[in-house]
């Protein structure tokens, strides 16, 4: 053992020589103590350097990792005293710096290059310098103030990374050095967001996930029990207010629920489903993996990857599932459009997933996709998969991932045929960041928006748009019902917009079903956003032969028990091209009401609709798309369009097509939308640019069965019917329409 030491430590000695002109030569004995053993370790140092230069993925990795470092090794270190909201300078030096540790720590180990260890020694003796007098953020917007950060939740992603780094050049300090960095700054800086926040720490959120994590991680570098354990568990002993909330309007704790295995068992559902969404799961998929990779290394009897039946690795395959065909992220709740699979915390995702998951090859498609790998061990396997030709495509199908804890709290479903995507949300609250949207859809056609959910409104770090953070319209408009393409009552939101009410309830599945490729059906029905009203939404997709693509079947069935006004709205994104019923526009814009998101919406268009079948139909991107609404002639039809009363822009200017029903007890909205043909600029050619349904019609809505029939411009018939009430497969059903008689088993019908 002694003899490989030496000779592995002379091979080093000749790389340092070899390569980037290296000014100094000190061998530093990495087998010294247990170190690193957090995220890479010493066995995994070893394979990676072994490997160096036979991997192309890793090595352009760690290519690109070194320019970037050693970019920023030139520019000198910079430790600002902090003073900025998200987007200010000092705010994202801190951040930049925390990853740039991260990463030298790492080019250490793998390069044995002492000045990035020197390098984060350094970065670190001036935050410990810093932190032992630096006072709380300047800035007083966050419920939880950090002190490098204006929140705590910054604060603890810096020690996520920084623990990292620690633990790579670990050895390379002194036992003084290490001392000092622990005493006057991993210690205090741990116990700040923790003991000193626990309004932070001590609850159920991505926020707290970040601070388990981060109080864990460096637990683990220190070996500090208490740490660990604060980690695992929670504070434990303290007694909170459970009436609390935070900036977002969500409970603090009010469940008495803590620490990092609460916030694996809470938030996911069996599927991996995370109930704040796919935006925020992924924002929290880097600490869940991240500490949970440490714990594995250093901690191997919390067997962390099996808990909850291995629920963090299934998260990661709910997630993936969770993207459009660009692989955007649905952005369900509080999402912001345009966040993707490409994020670095989705390298980490689909790595560890890989590396600690059985090695699934659909994965190592998405890795060759985002072109980079984590420079460790998870990374490091992926790389050796691609280089081996293990990679298979990553199939997205359709996809029913329940929410809740136990998985009976509602979800969210997915129908997917040929390029056509439908996301069905039928899902609880969603925490603090969830919307008043219950029964809502978005529709996609192969990863652009067809008919869209707003998503949340904030500009993420541009300092210029409130400080990068959430703006006022995320609560009067992006949350509220009327934002979404689903019913709203008497102009009062979900819940009457109330997240006390709203955390209580969910909606609950009907039936799904995706066994039949040619029709995939989600339904779900609620009986509490509005009380006294029911609502059963069905929606399927159906690849018919008889049309050109895939199209969209919409059946929401309201029962109530008194008279109410009924607005639902059709977000169409592109532009409008004919309806088949006449508008008057209005000389002057003004508001369609004064309050739950209404008053952020103009009226650009009025009219009645003149027929049993109301169409529009627009393009968007080169394809042609037709929406057919069952109407009658006491509809109002509205076009709308955001940006009343959002003097600073704050909104995007985009529009909706609203049906309105008024003084109905009992209605039943029903509306197709195809896809069909295409335009092109370069020919100046519209192929198929004309609806292929002629007719739309009920045929039947009794309190057990509502039947549709489509007609299309050939004459061609088809009938759908869904059960309302009995709906489970072996289910024999026999139903009389117009003299016709009709039998099948389970769910629905269609012919």
């Amino acid at each position: 053992m002694k003899l490989k030491r030496t000779l592995l430590l002379s091979l080093l000695l000749i790389s340092l020589f070899s390569c980037n002109n290296k000014t100094e030569a000190v061998v530093v004995d990495h087998e010294q103590g247990g170190h690193p053993n957090l995220i890479l370790t010493k066995e995994g140092v070893k394979e990676i350097r072994a490997q160096l230069g036979n991997i192309p993925i890793f090595d352009n990795t760690l290519k690109e990792v070194k320019e970037e470092i050693d970019a920023e090794i030139k520019l000198g270190i910079d430790t600002p005293i902090p003073k900025d909201y998200s987007g200010g300078y000092t705010h994202d030096r801190h951040k930049r710096n925390m990853v740039i540790m991260q990463k030298a720590g790492v080019l250490y180990q793998i390069l044995d290059d002492q000045k990035y260890a020197k390098y984060v020694k350094d970065m670190l003796m001036q935050y410990e310098d810093m932190y032992k007098t630096l006072p709380v953020h300047p800035k007083t917007r966050s419920y939880a103030r950090g002190k490098l950060f204006w929140q705590c939740l910054n604060d603890s992603n810096w020690l996520v990374y920084v623990s990292q780094a620690y633990d790579c050049v670990y050895n390379y300090l002194t036992e003084e050095e290490r001392n000092k960095l622990e005493t006057n700054l991993f210690k205090p800086f741990a116990d700040y967001i923790s003991v000193e926040n626990p309004q932070f720490y001590n609850r159920v959120h991505n926020h707290s996930t970040w601070g388990n994590a981060a109080v864990g991680m460096i637990g683990l570098v220190m070996g500090d029990e208490d740490l660990i354990e604060r980690a695992l568990y929670g504070i434990k002993g303290l007694q909170m207010d459970k009436t609390a909330k935070d900036d977002d309007g969500g409970y603090i704790n009010k469940d008495g629920k803590a620490g990092f295995l609460a916030n694996i068992e809470e938030p996911f559902s069996p599927d991996g489903y995370y109930n704040e969404g796919p935006y925020y799961q992924r924002y929290a998929m880097y600490p869940f993996l991240i500490f949970a990779e440490g714990l594995h290394n250093v901690r191997p009897e919390v067997k962390i990857f099996e808990y909850k039946d291995g629920v963090l690795l299934k998260s990661i395959n709910a997630l993936l599932n969770l993207s459009d065909g660009d692989g955007d992220f649905f952005p369900l709740n509080d999402g912001q459009k345009g966040m993707s699979y490409y994020n670095s915390a989705l390298v980490t995702a689909v790595d560890i997933s890989y590396h600690f998951g059985g090695q699934d090859p659909g994965l190592l498609s998405i890795a060759k996709q985002q072109n980079k790998v984590l420079l460790d061990d998870s990374g490091l396997a992926v790389a050796l998969g691609i280089k081996n030709g293990q990679d298979k495509p990553f199939e997205k199908k359709s996809i029913n991932l329940s929410d809740g804890p136990d998985g009976t709290q509602g979800g969210v479903g997915i129908l997917r045929n040929e390029g056509i995507e439908l996301v069905f949300k039928y899902a609880a609250q969603g925490s603090s960041h969830g919307h008043y949207d219950k029964l809502s859809y978005s529709l996609y056609e192969k990863g652009d928006e067809v008919i869209q959910d707003y998503g949340l409104a904030r500009f993420v770090n541009i300092e210029q748009k409130g400080g990068g953070n959430y703006l006022k319209e995320n609560k009067t408009w992006a949350k509220q019902t009327i934002a979404h393409n689903t019913v709203t009552q008497n102009e009062t939101s979900h819940f009457n917009g109330k997240f006390e009410t709203g955390n209580k309830y969910h909606p609950e599945l009907h039936y799904f079903s995706s066994e039949n490729e040619s029709v995939q059906v989600a339904s779900a029905i609620d009986t509490h956003a509005y009380p006294g009203t029911e609502m059963l939404r069905t929606m399927a997709v159906i690849k018919d032969e008889d049309f050109e693509k895939p199209y969209v079947l919409d059946i929401m069935k309201v029962t109530s028990k008194k008279a109410n006004q009924y607005d639902f709205p059709y977000y169409f994104l592109g532009q409008v091209l004919q309806t088949n019923f006449d508008y008057k526009t209005p000389e002057i814009l003004k508001p369609l009401g004064n309050k739950n998101g209404y008053q952020h919406l103009f009226i650009e268009g009025a009219a009645k609709a003149q027929s049993n079948n109301s169409k529009l139909s627009w393009l968007n991107k080169g394809k042609f798309y037709t929406l057919t609404s069952v109407t009658n002639n006491t509809d109002d039809l509205l076009f709308t369009r955001i940006g009343a009363n959002d003097p600073d822009f704050n909104l995007r200017r985009e529009a909706a097509l609203l049906l309105r029903r008024k003084n109905v007890k009992n209605t039943t909205f029903v509306s197709a939308i195809e896809s069909h043909g295409s335009y092109s600029p370069v020919t100046e050619s519209a192929v198929n640019s004309n609806s292929n349904i002629s007719d739309l019609k009920i045929l039947l809505d009794s309190q057990d069965y509502t039947a549709i029939g489509i007609t299309n411009v050939k004459g061609v018939f088809k009938l759908f019917i869904t059960a309302n009430t009995n709906t489970q497969k072996e289910t024999k059903h026999k139903l009389e329409i117009n003299n016709e008689n009709y039998e099948w088993s389970g769910s629905y019908y269609f012919k």
